[in-house]
């Protein structure tokens, strides 16, 4: 990277966000932008988590952009080596590699009021950009627990997220420290091996059967040569989601059908009542991550598996130590509890126009307009931001429409000419984040009764859209310039007045 570079858009992350971001960028005619990538290779949450029997639990051909479909995936719901080739191919297809920089982390990024720019500092030199693209995704950086003795304990310890390859498990007494997403993917996969699993189980989860099967080569053939019968799967797959939403946003109560066939999928594997009893959620299907898996109750009643209906509260060498007194001697430790979603470190090292980084700027919770713009940082967006996350489909449809956002940010830019930039209005950004709060009250995240990521220290849902996929793509189709104030180097920002905006939101 030259010492002084300057670029139109510069992009952090290569996940399906910055991907995406760089494909929509060359669509709009735009080919001075950058891809900023920490690691050494493109594929974001799914370079990264690579664990034993690690998938997606949204359909493959809804897990995948409209642009880019993929007619050969192997099975209904792919292996994570399968996204992550996926990835590999869009990136090579859309010809983006020589606007990757790998090994690049973003140090600092910094506003410049009188340039119009970003400074940016990476592990790899400086650079500027006048407009940046945030896609470092919620699910990037790993949250390991502060639990007391953990730094004595003398055998292996690694996050779900960064997985040891080179510790083999076989033979070893594991404990797996958390029920989530990864973990009911892990567990399976390690009981086999291992000498003994101890799972401690701070809150059960909902658990529905996971209906994968390999897609055969008819399948694949008919996808090849008639292309529209991909999309017409696609689109069934989506419709059926979109269906489902209003049991999610409006009418909670009616997902009590969908706890009685969880309930019973439960009962199918686990025979001793004591299990189910511990592990029968005690709050409204949905409020957390409704979780997909045919093999985890059955793995659970294996003899060499251990469910502690505790979190962990200490290390004592050896000894693991559960709030309930428990006790476990283990070899090895991993930890499947999610990732640092509300207070996302990348926000530590942006700084924008008044000095203040995004982090202080979002102390009192995340918010940005339209999931994208946070006032006093001009000129940059987020992909999956703020309220954008989605509870029962594919974060694809939601990352596709913030990138119509994207090209539209970028249409507004040259339409305004010379230097600009757009600066989200505060007035907006808080007419948009209460609607969407307001919305949120109704919602099963916020009344089933759950403490899930999806909230933040405040017991604020700062995560999740509380509509459908088809609400969000509407709502950010164009951008407003009424909910912007657009800057230029030498004048004051233009003047639009501020009940425009609130209007418009």
């Amino acid at each position: 990277m030259a010492e002084h570079e300057h670029v139109r858009v510069a992009v952090v992350g290569s996940g399906f966000g910055g991907l995406g971001a760089a494909v929509r960028l060359r669509r709009e005619g735009v080919t001075d932008f950058v891809v900023l990538e920490r690691a050494d290779s493109v594929g974001g949450t799914w370079r990264d988590n690579s664990y034993p029997g690690c998938a997606c639990d949204v359909p493959s051909h809804l897990y995948s952009f409209s642009f880019a479909p993929h007619p050969d995936w192997p099975r209904t719901f792919s292996g994570q080596e399968h996204i992550r080739a996926y990835l590999e191919h869009v990136t090579d297809v859309f010809r983006l590699r020589p606007h990757i920089r790998l090994n690049s982390e973003v140090r600092r990024m910094t506003w410049d009021g009188e340039k119009l720019r970003w400074d940016i500092e990476t592990a790899s030199g400086r650079l500027s950009a006048d407009l940046v693209v945030s896609a470092t995704g919620p699910l990037s950086d790993p949250r390991i627990p502060d639990v007391p003795g953990l730094d004595s304990f003398p055998g292996k310890v690694f996050h779900s997220a960064r997985w040891d390859h080179d510790y083999d498990l076989r033979g070893k007494r594991v404990a797996m420290v958390g029920t989530g997403a990864s973990a009911i993917q892990i567990v399976p996969a390690i009981q086999p091996l291992a000498r003994n699993v101890t799972l401690f189980q701070r809150t059960p989860p909902w658990v529905m059967p996971r209906m994968d099967r390999a897609i055969s080569g008819a399948e694949r053939w008919l996808h090849r040569q008639l292309p529209f019968t991909g999309q017409v799967r696609r689109g069934l797959l989506w419709g059926i989601r979109e269906l489902q939403v209003q049991a999610f946003t409006k009418r909670p109560g009616e997902l009590g059908a969908v706890e009685q066939l969880a309930k019973r999928n439960m009962a199918r594997a686990i025979k001793d009542p004591a299990l189910r009893a511990k592990l029968t959620p005690d709050y409204r299907i949905g409020c957390k991550r409704i979780l997909l898996s045919s093999t985890y109750y059955p793995a659970l009643a294996q003899p060499n598996v251990d469910v502690v209906a505790s979190g962990l509260s200490r290390v004592e060498g050896s000894t693991l130590v559960a709030a309930d007194g428990t006790k476990a001697q283990v070899d090895a430790i991993v930890f499947g509890t999610g990732f640092h979603v509300t207070d996302m470190p990348i926000a530590d090292r942006v700084v924008g126009a008044d000095g203040r980084t995004l982090a202080e700027a979002w102390k009192g919770g995340m918010e940005a307009l339209r999931g994208a713009s946070v006032a006093g940082f001009p000129n940059w967006m987020s992909v999956i931001g703020p309220n954008t996350g989605l509870g029962n489909s594919s974060m694809i449809l939601m990352i596709e429409s913030q990138l119509n956002y994207l090209a539209d940010f970028v249409r507004q830019l040259d339409v305004l000419g010379g230097r600009a930039a757009l600066d989200a209005r505060p007035v907006a950004v808080a007419a948009w984040n209460h609607r969407v709060q307001e919305r949120m009250k109704r919602t099963v995240w916020n009344t089933g009764g759950c403490t899930s990521w999806y909230l933040d220290a405040n017991g604020r849902n700062s995560t999740i859209w509380p509509g459908t996929t088809t609400e969000f793509r509407r709502a950010t189709r164009r951008v407003d310039l009424a909910e912007y104030e657009v800057l230029r180097p030498s004048a004051q920002p233009s003047a639009v007045a501020d009940e425009s905006a609130e209007a418009a939101v």
